[in-house]
């Protein structure tokens, strides 16, 4: 029976509707007769407020709503990787070729290609038993992503039929798989999933290995886990976008899900070419080939932008279930989160802090805890990595998005203004910046890169934060009047700061740094200044050290090095110790 409502009112994409008998919350919608797209979010006897994902201009009281019978969702299958979608899941290209440069109102496309035959292998024969998440069979979905098709949530029992191995379209049934109860259930390579549920996973576990980005500041100081979750904080032109930019296309996740939430059309565009280009050094195919891009850009309607992100962490855990490590990067929750408001100025609800609704640390939390490394169904192991930029106004991180995040994430990037303007990138501040991840990573960095990295990594924030004391008695009093041991603090932070923490994109070597090397330009700095500190102990100068070429030869290691010759850093070792040898035969 077809469920049919009546337009009563309309308010910006906020539209109430009489006569919704029969209707349920979070259905999908279409309105008017355009069959614009919508949701329903608040239900009374038969009147709906339905949130309409497109333009609502031209809708008039009148018009008809009709139920769908089902939840927002996305389709899940071959097809997904190397597409850009809106904050909805229609495919942006497919849009292009039937409407132009912009969407047009009631645009109706299918997410994934219907004519388009995949090449079938598959894992299961007729009479073989079945449970729900079991992979039936692989596509190549990319040449470095294979696709596994995997029983729908909810269906168990014994395989009927199967296909032979061959091209298929994804609307074709391959399987068709009797349950218990008799059921005949035919499955396509294609599944709905509503995107405001988190699918299931057999077991969630701790988190034990790290997610390797390229960026030292990052992998050395404040390091993520695979299925952790961070926060990339900044005002206006502090490389909150670029700085996501590196983390995509360097980091060692198997798929990247890229959700432009609220930002520039141009930054989109940018990341489009960009990942189409670039070589991906861990496969040397395209970058595009491991990548899913969401595009709900500043221009598009605000109900869509609120759902883009639930879009993007469902496509997630659904290439998660199938044994992969997939990584989000969501720029920005901010414009997110002012979606929200203004959906919910239009509802008429009640403000909290800064107009945001009151739900909004509940709708941050429900989003961040979807990450997570988990044991699927099938027994494999996955993983979802979130990573939100937060924009706060004015760079005010007193504000409710920064402060709300702030309370569920455990790593926190925190971008500064003054590093940014003095050309520092990445501009992640040492100083306020902290992951929680280091005690649960510690036993993968002593079975992996040895025991002393933990220690390593502590004295080298402890001399950052030092240099930081130091540079405000050196205002008062100028650095003249400081000891030796002090001056060579601030001398052994220059090094650091310039020659590790700060990173250059647009450079061969520097652009992505392999975490061998990391480690060895972090010993090749601490050798450098145990050996400056044994030579002041000796009364040499720090005068006569700085005259030396030794500190600046350090801080191009990062230049002159090649990332797979790590092992060439022992050169710039035995030049410390020529150094250190040259002090002593003066004496």
């Amino acid at each position: 029976m077809e469920k049919i409502g009546v337009i009563h009112g309309i308010n910006g994409p906020v539209v109430k509707a009489k006569g919704c008998v029969g209707f349920g919350m979070s259905e999908m919608v279409t309105v008017g007769e355009e069959n614009l797209i919508g949701e329903v979010i608040s239900m009374t006897t038969d009147v709906c407020v339905i949130q309409v994902f497109e333009d609502t201009a031209g809708l008039r009281p009148g018009q008809k709503v009709r139920g769908m019978g089902k939840p927002l969702s996305v389709r899940l299958g071959p097809g997904i990787v190397g597409n850009i979608f809106d904050g909805i899941q229609r495919p942006l290209k497919q849009i292009e070729e039937e409407s132009g440069a912009f969407i047009a109102k009631g645009v109706h496309t299918t997410s994934l290609d219907e004519t388009k035959r995949w090449n079938v292998k598959m894992l299961v024969k007729a009479g073989v038993s079945v449970h729900a998440g079991q992979m039936l069979a692989e596509v190549p979905e990319s040449p470095v992503i294979t696709h596994r098709i995997m029983v729908p949530v909810g269906v168990n029992g014994v395989i009927d039929t199967a296909v032979a191995d061959g091209a298929y379209t994804v609307t074709e049934t391959i399987a068709t798989v009797r349950g218990g109860d008799g059921v005949l259930h035919p499955l396509t390579m294609v599944q709905e999933w509503p995107i405001r549920t988190p699918r299931p996973a057999a077991k969630m576990r701790a988190v034990d290995r790290p997610l390797i980005t390229g960026q030292r500041v990052i992998d050395t100081l404040f390091p993520v886990a695979k299925g952790g979750m961070a926060a990339l904080p900044g005002g206006f032109g502090t490389g909150k976008t670029m700085t996501q930019h590196q983390l995509a296309k360097w980091s060692d996740a198997d798929l990247i899900i890229y959700i432009g939430c609220g930002e520039r059309g141009n930054e989109m565009t940018q990341v489009l070419e960009d990942f189409s280009a670039l070589k991906d050094p861990r496969t040397g195919n395209r970058l595009m080939d491991r990548t899913a891009l969401i595009a709900n850009t500043s221009n598009m309607p605000v109900a869509a932008r609120e759902a883009s992100i639930y879009t993007g962490i469902t496509m997630a855990e659904y290439y998660r279930d199938m044994g992969l490590h997939v990584a989000i990067m969501a720029d920005s929750t901010s414009r997110w989160a002012e979606a929200l408001r203004e959906l919910s100025g239009r509802l008429e609800e009640m403000p909290a802090e800064e107009g945001f609704p009151a739900y909004l640390a509940s709708r941050l939390a429900g989003f961040y805890e979807r990450a997570g490394f988990v044991d699927t169904l099938s027994g494999a192991e996955g993983s979802v990595t979130i990573i939100g930029a937060v924009s706060p106004q004015g760079a005010d991180f007193s504000e409710p998005v920064t402060q709300n995040t702030k309370r569920f994430v455990r790593c926190f990037w925190t971008l500064d203004r003054n590093l940014a303007y003095a050309r520092h990138f990445p501009a992640i501040q040492w100083l306020t910046s902290y992951s929680e991840y280091v005690d649960d990573l510690a036993p993968w960095y002593t079975k992996n890169v040895g025991a002393m990295f933990i220690q390593n990594r502590a004295e080298i924030l402890r001399i950052l934060n030092d240099e930081s004391e130091l540079v405000e008695i050196v205002k008062l009093v100028g650095a003249d009047v400081l000891p030796d041991e002090q001056k060579l603090t601030l001398e052994i932070a220059r090094v650091i700061r310039l020659g590790f923490v700060q990173q250059n994109a647009y450079h061969t070597f520097d652009t992505y740094v392999p975490f061998e090397k990391q480690m060895k330009m972090m010993e090749a700095i601490l050798h450098l200044n145990d050996v400056c500190r044994k030579l002041i102990a000796d009364s040499r100068p720090m005068s006569a050290l700085k005259a030396e070429s030794i500190f600046d030869d350090i801080i191009s290691i990062k230049y002159n090095v090649a990332n797979d010759h790590a092992e060439r850093i022992d050169v710039y070792a035995a030049k410390i110790d020529e150094f250190f040898a040259k002090f002593n035969e003066t004496n």
